[in-house]
């Protein structure tokens, strides 16, 4: 998708009034504020907002991807340090990774105003967790702000910039997959032309020693009790009046499906969910008989309110798991006794959706990876990535995957418990051992593990889309830069036994694999191959199907390529198979593992496909 928006911000930044989805109107809002530095490591859903900064002139704003979302805020901090605004970009288990050096910043404050957006994930369409970003930021005690719409992903980022700097705190803009991919009608606004401010030389305020960090704490929650005061007034929160039976406190894209739900309600919504106003919450509650809280995930806010002892009911109703809609808010008010069973069933659809199990693409080259090491009957340890998607039928070749960069550090906790009689090998990719693999590698060196890496070099960050990392040699904005040799950090860590195999090449692959278990000690085998879709798809001869050849073995299905089918042809009982010409493409895998050359390039046997 970055590859392709440089038209778009173009067009965007000659129109008044365009439709944008929630992460292109945060991009906008960020270049709007006159953000001068802007970082990121990719992760679904947040991934488009860097993308789309980086179509702003460079001399505007220098946008960059980090090799993971601590060094990415780390970035922004020393921009910030130096007097303009910046900008860091992460999905909520991003913020994990950022978090050692966000619990310092918060004790320092700014001196450029700092954004940190932070992109969750309801439902976890593309994560490991649903975790709640309004949980860690009141954790951090850093102020949220929180955005319903295109328009008010736009304006809340402003906002969250004049926010920081007024009250020398980072900022937290808390984002969700549905709005950050979702598309609504957002007026344009100008860039604002903003001096740098000069370097405080604050020592106590910008050295986090214990004599300092005392203080700073203390200056911390005095800020809390402002941000606080502050939100009693703030102009992006709304007391829309009406009944007084129901009144619901909302917030984010919750509030949207409140007023498709409960049009006749009392809403107050509230533009930042931390921390939260208190007076303008109970004037709110007095002025209605019932008071309900609709937030998704944790009941961050009901938690509050009862704290308060402000008598309202929120997850009695809706649930702590998955993203909220307007069919769910429905169900959760009929729970409620607010709305009968009946109401609004003539919008309720019942659909669906056909079952699509996940899989590799074809032709992807981790695929023969995995076959390779379930042959080897090893146990895997896996990481975040295309790649965990081994973990399913067929290849069912994983058995752990907990977080970015765990797999070789949970690899050496295998191989050190004296547990395990099975090859013991840790499965993880280019950019997420960038991200984080390097470490546990050094500690699996220290501590003389007996362990193989398998580093699986696809030359791209593939999961979210195709973006660079310090591996592919090129910059966010596409430009050429210095690329970093995966085979010479290995070495420079101290792993003895280093090799590069093509990961089409099933025979080198499997001979290279055992003489990498047969090492004692830690060996990286680095599988090499580009992805096939990222950044434009490869294709090599599309392969078809001798019908008259084929046996039916079954060996090409545990290749787990997609263009392989069931045709209706049979052998011995059993189908023969077929390949879908249309999303062939031309990997040859599934010809090395036909033992009957059952397989063949379809341009030589026009005529002859099963």
């Amino acid at each position: 998708m970055g590859r392709n928006a440089t038209t778009a911000a173009k067009k965007m930044s000659n129109a008044e009034t365009l439709p944008l989805m929630g992460n292109e109107a945060i991009a906008r809002g960020a270049w709007e504020a006159g953000v001068r530095v802007a970082t990121a490591y990719p992760g679904t859903p947040s991934t488009e907002i860097l993308e789309y900064i980086a179509t702003f002139p460079e001399e505007d704003i220098c946008a960059q991807w980090s090799t993971n979302e601590k060094v990415a805020l780390d970035v922004a901090m020393g921009a910030s340090f130096e007097g303009v605004r910046a900008l860091a970009v992460m999905k909520h288990v991003g913020l994990n990774v950022a978090s050692d050096a966000l619990m310092s910043m918060t004790y320092i404050g700014v001196n450029g105003g700092l954004v940190i957006v932070v992109c969750d994930d309801p439902g976890i369409h593309s994560s490991q967790n649903e975790q709640d970003t309004r949980v860690f930021a009141r954790f951090a005690m850093v102020p949220v702000l929180e955005p319903s719409d295109a328009q008010e992903a736009l304006a809340y980022t402003r906002a969250a910039f004049d926010l920081s700097e007024k009250f020398d705190t980072p900022v937290i803009l808390r984002s969700t997959t549905r709005l950050s991919h979702t598309r609504s009608p957002v007026t344009l606004g100008e860039r604002m032309d903003l001096p740098g401010k000069d370097f405080d030389e604050n020592p106590k305020k910008n050295v986090m020693i214990p004599s300092h960090a005392r203080i700073r704490h203390s200056a911390q929650i005095e800020r809390e009790k402002k941000v606080a005061e502050f939100f009693e007034t703030f102009e992006l929160t709304k007391w829309e009046k009406a009944g007084t039976s129901v009144g619901v406190v909302t917030s984010g894209i919750s509030y949207g499906y409140v007023k498709e739900v409960l049009p006749g309600a009392s809403i107050l919504k509230l533009g930042g969910s931390y921390p939260l106003p208190e007076k303008t919450i109970r004037d709110f509650a007095d002025s209605v008989d019932r008071l309900i809280v609709v937030e998704e995930l944790e009941p961050a806010i009901e938690t509050q309110l009862k704290i308060w002892n402000i008598d309202v009911k929120g997850k009695e109703y809706f649930s702590r798991m998955g993203e909220l809609s307007p069919e769910l808010v429905r169900d959760g008010f009929i729970r409620a006794g607010i709305l009968t069973s009946e109401a609004g069933v003539a919008d309720i659809f019942e659909i669906e959706p056909t079952p699509r199990p996940p899989v590799l693409c074809p032709g992807c080259p981790h695929s023969s990876t995995y076959m390779a090491l379930r042959q080897v009957e090893a146990r895997v340890a896996g990481d975040i990535g295309c790649y965990t998607l081994a973990a399913v039928e067929p290849l069912s070749a994983i058995d752990t995957c907990v977080s970015m960069g765990s797999s070789i550090a949970n690899a050496v906790g295998m191989a050190k418990s004296g547990v395990e009689t099975r090859p013991i090998i840790a499965t993880i990719g280019d950019s997420t051992f960038l991200h984080a693999g390097i470490s546990p590698l050094i500690d699996a060196v220290y501590n003389d593990a007996d362990i193989t890496v398998m580093l699986l070099d696809n030359h791209i960050v593939a999961m979210t889309g195709g973006q660079d990392n310090p591996g592919t040699g090129k910059t966010l904005r596409g430009e050429e830069t210095h690329r970093v040799d995966l085979e010479d950090v290995c070495r420079a860590v101290g792993v003895k036994w280093v090799q590069t195999v093509d990961s089409y090449d099933l025979a080198a692959l499997y001979k290279a694999l055992r003489e990498a278990i047969d090492f004692k000690g830690v060996s990286v085998l680095i599988s090499d191959r580009p992805c096939v879709i990222s950044p434009v798809k490869i294709k090599g001869e599309t392969m078809t199907v001798i019908a008259d050849n084929c046996t039916a073995c079954q060996s090409c299905m545990n290749v787990g390529c997609p263009s392989i089918s069931w045709s209706d042809a049979w052998f011995d009982g059993r189908h023969k198979i077929k390949i879908n010409p249309n999303t062939c493409i031309g990997c040859a895998l599934c010809p090395q593992v036909c033992p009957s050359d059952a397989i063949q390039p379809l341009n030589r046997f026009v005529g002859h496909a099963g």
